[in-house]
């Protein structure tokens, strides 16, 4: 088990988690992943990225989202609560070198899992923008430590309330096109904005790496619910990636694929009553 050292809230259902787990501390590198399991060996997996490691500690910290029943009950857990089980580092770790322009553009809560790619980034030497989209101001997360790393930092809000009222393609688009043209882009957020990125880069030939996050429950590639299509090729986002070329990602597969879990979310929400409530006549 893992013990929870921190937790608090960074916006609202969006949550910080530190806890122990001295050998995922010791070897992950960025972009790498863990699956977590809250509770009982029947509880389910999730997938969540690293967004800070402390090996001196044997740390591990996480960033992560109450949208689902899962991740609304690991919300639950404070410090000194357990993790059940946590599993990791895995999927293949970031490509880091020193491309020249480097820049990272983070939607939401892909913001954290992009802050340990800008931290490698940077030490490699690159000039590093960092594009961060949200819809309000009071989603934006991890601003301090993005402006701590980067070169520039582009806030971009839905309503206008921090930074630009834009979308990220935008200024990303303005920077393709611009003399100080990127050598490499990495997009982390919502599949339909990590989309969008790869098109708006794609007629500028820019390299586009996106950070994919799907359905796993294994992490070891047998189940083959993370599978997606690269390339015209199937690929398996928890052994193969989680980084792609953006450029070949079939998204709209991806889409669909993840819209047909919808349903089952909410199954599993619903909390049956079926012989508990009197029947009529009864």
């Amino acid at each position: 088990m893992n013990k929870i050292l921190e937790k608090r809230r960074l916006s609202n259902d969006v949550y910080l988690m530190r806890f122990e787990a001295p050998l995922i501390a010791s070897e992950r590198r960025a972009g790498q992943f863990l699956i977590v399991q809250i509770d009982t060996d029947f509880g389910e997996r999730i997938p969540l990225t690293i967004a800070d490691a402390d090996p001196r500690e044997g740390s591990i910290t996480i960033i992560f989202q109450a949208v689902g029943m899962t991740t609304r009950r690991l919300a639950e857990k404070n410090a000194g609560d357990t993790l059940e089980n946590v599993l990791g580092p895995l999927g293949q770790p970031t490509h880091i070198e020193n491309f020249g322009h480097a820049v990272c553009v983070g939607g939401g809560i892909g913001v954290a899992p992009l802050h340990p790619i800008a931290q490698a980034l940077k030490a490699a030497g690159n000039k590093l923008t960092v594009i961060m989209g949200a819809r309000n101001k009071d989603l934006i997360i991890l601003e301090e430590q993005m402006r701590a790393l980067a070169d520039e930092v582009i806030l971009c809000t839905d309503d206008g309330s921090a930074g630009l009222k834009a979308l990220v393609t935008q200024p990303l688009k303005e920077l393709c096109e611009g003399p100080a043209k990127p050598d490499l882009v990495v997009a982390i957020g919502p599949p339909i904005m990590m989309k969008f990125c790869a098109e708006t880069t794609r007629p500028f030939g820019v390299k586009t790496m996106v950070s994919l996050n799907t359905i796993m429950v294994d992490g070891t590639g047998m189940c083959g619910g993370c599978r997606v299509n690269v390339g015209g090729k199937t690929r398996f986002v928890c052994v193969d990636g989680p980084e792609f070329d953006g450029h070949l990602v079939d998204f709209d597969n991806m889409l669909l694929r993840l819209q047909s879990y919808k349903g089952r979310e909410e199954q599993d929400r619903h909390k049956c009553q079926i012989g508990l409530t009197p029947q009529a006549g009864a």
